[in-house]
């Protein structure tokens, strides 16, 4: 991996680290391949991490309209939510837009991994 790849992606995985959003697994990944002094050989991890980390629409609809994001994120506030999925999808999202999902898919693309 050349160093304007390394720095475009050490970029957006800082983006992924500052994101409420990101879940645990995903962080933890994402701070391995930045200590990883070999990144090419942590690379393919981190791929399937970043692979896994990201919701699909379909994921994130079911998510916004669960007890648990009311729970989580108050009656108001998943109603909200589901508005915005709905909205999102029927302009052709695939894929969640929050900033966690936002950098994973931009790291993929940056490795050319979707």
């Amino acid at each position: 991996m050349d160093a304007k790849t390394i720095e475009a992606v050490t970029a957006k995985t800082n983006d992924l680290l500052a994101a409420p959003s990101c879940n645990p697994k995903l962080k933890a990944a994402a701070e391995k391949w930045l200590a990883a002094a070999d990144k090419d050989a942590e690379t393919p991890a981190y791929i399937d991490a970043l692979k896994n980390g990201v919701s699909t629409i379909d994921e994130l609809l079911g998510f916004a309209g669960s007890d648990f994001a009311k729970k989580l994120l108050g009656e108001e506030g998943a109603k909200g939510l589901l508005a915005h999925a709905k909205d999102i999808q029927a302009k052709g999202a695939k894929y969640c837009d929050c900033p966690a999902c936002t950098a994973a898919l931009a790291i993929l693309d940056i490795l050319h991994a979707i």
